[in-house]
C-alpha cells in the first residue's frame, strides 16, 4: 500500500491494515501513553494508545527517516559490532 492511499483510509481500517501488514518495529512510552512503531512498505505509522488501554487514539504516518530519532535510543547492538 502506498503512503498515500494508507492516509486516505480511515483511522479503523489503518489500524487493521497495521494489525495485518505491519511489521512492528519497536514500542516506547511518552507521559501517559503507548506507542507502537510500525515498517510498512515505503513509510512508518506510529500508534498512539492511553496507557493500558486497547482503542488506538492517533496514528501518525511518516516517510522521513528524521520521525525515528524517539527509537532509535531504544535500539542496543550486540558488543563488539
Amino acid at each position: 500500500m502506498t503512503f498515500a492511499a494508507f492516509k486516505a483510509l480511515h483511522q479503523r481500517r489503518q489500524t487493521a491494515y497495521l494489525a495485518r501488514h505491519g511489521h512492528r518495529l519497536a514500542e516506547r512510552q511518552e507521559d501517559a501513553f503507548d506507542l507502537t512503531l510500525f515498517a510498512v512498505g515505503d513509510f512508518y505509522a506510529e500508534t498512539w494508545r492511553s496507557r493500558g488501554e486497547e482503542a488506538v487514539l492517533f496514528i501518525h504516518v511518516f516517510q522521513k527517516p528524521a520521525g525515528l530519532g524517539d527509537y532509535l535510543k531504544l535500539v542496543r547492538l550486540p558488543q563488539g559490532l
